[in-house]
């Protein structure tokens, strides 16, 4: 899922036509790789997310996400000129001072035009403006990215393979043929570089996150919003689990997970093998007025995990300046509990949509 919630609001004014040339996410895709790291402009939506949380030698905590989505607009002409709009280009940036108490974002919005933004397997690059992320032929990862505020360079190298979410190549959201997406993680990235925040520079270490999904449609009517976790525990293992809400108060069945063990093994999680349950601990958005639970525990029996998880920094929401984005929290967690019969701790990310309004898909 994921801050995904930028592109689904836009997918709301650029919602193709019944016979538009777009591909629905459907059963028995194959992935190839380093391929699908890069665009695949046959679907409509397709974003790149990478997540992270960092420290200094000394302690000192930040969380971090560099965001770049591609919604595609027109597809029923060849392009006339650089400035014609066959897709939209967003950006997402945001440092979260887990220590210093402070939360920064920003967010860009752009066509292709003359180099401006785009994707480019053969350089390896996702970029809008000077904010980029890019693949190395050592199979490394490099983002740089800046604000007037902060800036971040850092380097990334996966240590496990690409992990397949979902079911047959599909990541299923809702009832029906195509309610669904292409979806795949980099769910441990050695993460190391330097963090620049008020004319300070500090350099970190820790484990960063990569999510790409592509798609055409996704989310149903009935669906109010979804809550997403990345963990990564001490142990090597990793999981991502997200809850669908529906707008009567229940949880969708197509909610679902992905647990990976500490050798890169897979398993598939339905919404009945695991629950997130939020606790008495939330925090209300003086900007929004949405009220988001912060503390939550994580259980998955069959694997005999049991999680509490919680934020050093409440006020991780994301309020969108442009009509196309919505607000959102979208914040570094912490965890600790109980995995088997050892006690573990670890790190992640939580998003939370659709608590000021429902997300409204078609």
């Amino acid at each position: 899922m994921k801050n995904r919630a930028i592109c689904a609001a836009l997918a709301l004014f650029f919602v193709p036509p019944i016979d538009a040339p777009y591909r629905t996410a459907l059963p028995g895709y194959r992935y190839e790789f380093p391929r699908d790291f890069f665009a695949h402009p046959e679907f409509q939506t397709e974003w790149w997310y990478t997540t992270g949380n960092i420290k200094t030698d000394d302690g000192r905590e930040f969380g971090f996400e560099l965001t770049f989505f591609r919604q595609a607009v027109s597809r029923d002409k060849e392009k006339q000129s650089e400035w014609d709009v066959k897709d939209l280009y967003l950006a997402h940036l945001a440092l979260s001072d887990l220590d210093g108490g402070r939360f920064y974002h920003s967010e860009r919005v752009n066509r292709a035009g003359p180099g401006i933004a785009g994707v480019e397997a053969e350089t390896g690059k996702v970029w809008n403006g000077n904010w980029s992320k890019v693949w190395k032929k050592d199979g490394t990862q490099e983002l740089n990215a800046q604000t007037d505020e902060f800036k971040i360079s850092l380097k990334l190298q996966s240590e496990k393979p690409p992990v397949i979410h979902g079911t047959n190549g599909v990541s299923q959201k809702a009832e029906g043929a195509g309610r669904a997406s292409h979806y795949f993680s980099q769910t441990r990235l050695a993460t190391s570089g330097r963090i620049e925040l008020l004319g300070k520079t500090f350099s970190v270490t820790g484990l960063s996150w990569m999510d790409h999904e592509f798609f055409t449609h996704q989310l149903s009517a009935e669906q109010a919003g979804w809550n997403w976790f990345s963990i990564q525990l001490e142990d090597k293992t990793e999981l991502m689990l997200f809850i669908l809400r529906r707008k009567d108060g229940t949880i969708d069945p197509y909610s679902s997970g992905t647990i990976v063990d500490a050798a890169g093994k897979t398993s598939h999680l339905r919404a009945a093998d695991f629950s997130l349950t939020p606790e008495a601990i939330s925090w209300k958005s003086p900007a929004t007025g949405a009220t988001y639970p912060i503390q939550w525990k994580v259980s998955i029996p069959q694997f005999a995990i049991c999680l509490e998880a919680r934020t050093k920094l409440p006020q991780q929401e994301l309020t969108g300046s442009t009509k196309f984005a919505p607000n959102y929290w979208e914040g570094a967690m912490q965890f600790s509990g109980m995995h088997g019969n050892a006690q573990i701790h670890g790190v992640g990310y939580l998003e939370m949509t659709g608590y000021d309004h429902p997300v409204e898909m078609k």
